[in-house]
């Protein structure tokens, strides 16, 4: 079956990125030079790799095909990276099966030690890995920062969790007999990760996956590889083997194809759209693979008329803006209490209208530019069946002035659960706003969606908050905070926003198998 395209799915800047920081398109020749400037210096730290990783070794495509990798907020050629395809990858699977073997016998503190290694080469090397991310997916350099403080906090977290995949001894049955209950690894595990956070995506899988024993054939998105590797690079000189883990890039399709089809592939890991995740869950029936789906989302942010005022602007501006909006977490429809709708709606909009926009390593920014034109495109089809069905546009609406795929912070007012901005994950940085009157009717638009990722609240009563958060339908929820992600609390959906959980002590056992021991006549 064939795999849909993955795609869509408080500190000073260093003065040295200063110096560095790319201008906006319209100065696009000191722009190109600078770039180039960059650009060399990442290919001298060693970090900027342009090819794919198979069995420890950096590789081209067998037939020579490459793919450009692209700055969204310039336009600016990045790099040239493989286009791979069937072979590539079957030839990556057949790497991380052979090494599994060596890999998995390892003691888990031994493997502990490795991704220990791991995590500090990421952290020694933050300014470099967030330029890149800056530079390939257009987040501002802040967020790519904090994205690295993040995915390094999963390699550490399961490099001390190794060491605690604890097994039971069941009370026997007979006097003859003992029974145990062991865990091991699952195997070959593939896993496709997506572009919006291209290293904190991957290190949420490969953490667990290499601290259990497993080894992974990991494919990145085409819009941001070379976080990937460079990650990639850092995990050998960590003393993570060769073949542990490999890359392959390129062809959706035929990589995605590979991996269902492969017998030695036991586990599918996805981050990406839902639609591409149901595809990936049939796929996986053949051979029966273990999945986890960590897929699309519907956010609903409700405002109760008791709500902080000031608490709950702040938490929506970071659960609606974090990453101009292109998150799985993101506040979808903010739903806000007729009491306080206008007051909230005011005091939100004059914050969301200080945002600044431009790119990422521009100081002051904290909107990038959305990933591509198809992005655009759909925020642009989203707002205007809204408007066309009585919303009102009470900020932005539009392309920003920046041109290249900017769009304006928007705030909708007077939105309602039947517009296709309320239906559909937008996925940019507008904020729809709901009026409800009781807190009944607040759930139940919540959860009127088939998505159940993350939900948020604003409130100051705790019954309310106790009762709201379990009524809600969904995996994650947030009590006055709009930032909840953490590597110590499990992240995933219900409905159909996926299954699983990655991160904390449960995220350990998406890679791990269950086995049962009979000691008879004894």
């Amino acid at each position: 079956m064939a795999l849909l395209r993955v795609a869509l799915t408080g500190c000073h800047l260093p003065s040295t990125y200063c110096r560095l920081r790319l201008l906006l398109p319209r100065q696009m020749g000191t722009t190109t030079r600078q770039s180039s400037d960059t650009i060399s210096r990442l290919r001298e730290s060693g970090l900027l790799k342009t090819q794919g990783l198979i069995g420890g070794k950096w590789v081209d495509s067998y037939d020579g095909k490459t793919i450009k990798v692209e700055n969204p907020a310039t336009g600016e050629l990045l790099a040239n990276v493989p286009f791979m395809g069937k072979k590539e990858t079957e030839d990556a699977i057949s790497s991380a099966y052979s090494t599994f073997n060596s890999w998995s016998k390892l003691s888990a503190s031994e493997r502990g030690k490795r991704l220990r290694k791991w995590y500090e080469l990421l952290l020694a090397h933050k300014d470099d890995l967030a330029l890149l991310i800056t530079l390939e997916q257009g987040k501002p350099l802040k967020e790519a920062l904090g994205e690295v403080a993040y995915g390094a906090s999963f390699i550490e977290f399961f490099a001390e969790e190794a060491k605690r995949v604890y097994c039971d001894i069941i009370p026997t049955t007979q006097n003859d007999r003992r029974l145990l209950v062991i865990k091991q690894p699952v195997g070959v595990v593939g896993a496709i990760t997506p572009w919006n956070f291209p290293l904190g995506m991957i290190a949420r899988k490969a953490g667990p996956a290499l601290a259990c024993g497993c080894t992974l054939v990991v494919k990145p998105s085409e819009y941001t590889p070379l976080t990937a590797l460079a990650a990639a690079e850092l995990a050998l000189q960590a003393g993570i083997p060769p073949g542990a883990l490999n890359v392959v890039l390129g062809n959706a399709s035929e990589i995605g194809d590979a991996l269902l089809e492969s017998t030695q592939v036991r586990k599918i890991t996805f981050t990406g759209s839902t639609a591409v995740g149901k595809k990936l869950m049939a796929g996986s029936a053949n051979t029966v693979k273990k999945v986890s789906l960590e897929l699309g989302g519907n956010a609903p942010c409700i405002v109760f008329d008791d709500a902080d005022i000031d608490v709950a602007v702040k938490g929506t501006l970071a659960a609606k803006f974090r990453n101009s909006g292109q998150t799985c977490v993101c506040a979808n429809r903010i739903l806000v209490q007729e009491g306080i709708y206008d007051k909230f709606a005011k005091a939100f909009s004059e914050s969301v209208q200080k945002l600044q926009v431009g790119n990422g390593l521009e100081e002051g920014v904290v909107q990038g530019p959305l990933i591509n034109e198809t992005a655009v495109e759909k925020v642009e089809r989203l707002v205007k069946d809204a408007t066309s069905k009585g919303a009102n546009i009470v900020l932005g609406g539009k392309r920003h002035s920046l041109g290249m795929t900017f769009y304006e912070p928007t705030v909708i007012g007077n939105a309602n659960n039947e517009m296709l901005v309320c239906r559909e994950e937008i996925f940019g940085p507008v904020a729809s706003l709901l009026r409800f009157k009781t807190e009944e009717e607040a759930i139940s638009i919540a959860n009127d969606t088939n998505a159940g990722l993350a939900a948020y609240l604003f409130t100051q009563s705790i019954p309310r908050s106790w009762r709201v958060s379990e009524a809600l339908e969904y995996g994650l929820v947030g009590i006055n905070e709009g930032l909840i992600s953490t590597e110590v609390a499990p992240f995933g959906g219900v409905k159909q926003s996926g299954l699983g959980r990655e991160g904390s002590k449960y995220g350990i056992d998406e890679y791990l198998e269950i086995k049962y021991v009979c000691f008879g006549n004894i």
